[in-house]
């Protein structure tokens, strides 16, 4: 017998002469689905206002993703990554992703993608590397994010979220632009991933 193991059967003894049990029980009772239908114009609104609150930019695709997406890019000024299954036609001056290195990523102006799933009340975009979303590197590295995001993505709560990913994918958790308020409490934003979040909203 091992260090280790003498030392886990001596606390186990001690919980059972004590009357713990080894393993509670874990509650689940809580609530699994919001008040609104996934994609419902309510759910929609409040994932507009977290956005916001999280000083992401949110552009209403009215139709036409390709339109919004060269929008959102207006001001950007250089290369444009896009997975390799991004839909066709969405950024055509798009340079899709070849395995680019770190170094040549952080040359890279911006990053357009799809998303996985989307919470509404804590303003969560997951990504879990699909296709349209590619590696987690791209969307880490470039200074701007464009997520296209569509709206029956957007659930209301963050067990609906979950329900829709699979858990054994790579999945990354986006709430607004990168940022940190380690240093003083001054707000620094770019620190951890793209300083700026575009989130492209397509809606019927």
């Amino acid at each position: 017998m091992s260090a280790r193991d003498e030392v886990l059967g001596r606390i186990r003894a001690a919980n059972s002469a004590a009357g713990h049990p080894l393993a509670r029980p874990v509650p689940r009772e809580y609530a699994r689905t919001g008040t609104h239908a996934p994609g419902s114009a309510a759910v929609l609104e409040l994932l507009r206002d977290r956005l916001v609150d999280y000083r992401a930019t949110v552009v209403d695709a009215d139709g036409d993703v390709p339109a919004a997406i060269a929008g959102a890019l207006a001001g950007v000024d250089g290369t444009v990554l896009v997975p390799a299954g991004l839909p066709d036609g969405w950024v055509p001056g798009g340079i899709a992703d070849t395995g680019f290195s770190p170094a040549e990523l952080d040359g890279v102006a911006a990053v357009v993608t799809g998303a996985a799933a989307v919470c509404a009340v804590t303003g969560t975009i997951a990504l879990d590397a699909g296709p349209d979303q590619g590696r987690r590197a791209l969307t880490l590295v470039p200074d701007v994010h464009v997520c296209v995001v569509r709206a029956d993505q957007v659930v209301e709560t963050v067990p609906e979220l979950l329900a829709r990913l699979d858990p054994v994918r790579p999945t990354t958790f986006v709430s607004g632009p990168s940022a940190t308020s380690d240093i003083e409490l001054h707000r620094v934003e770019g620190v951890h991933g793209p300083r700026t979040l575009i989130v492209v909203l397509d809606a019927p």
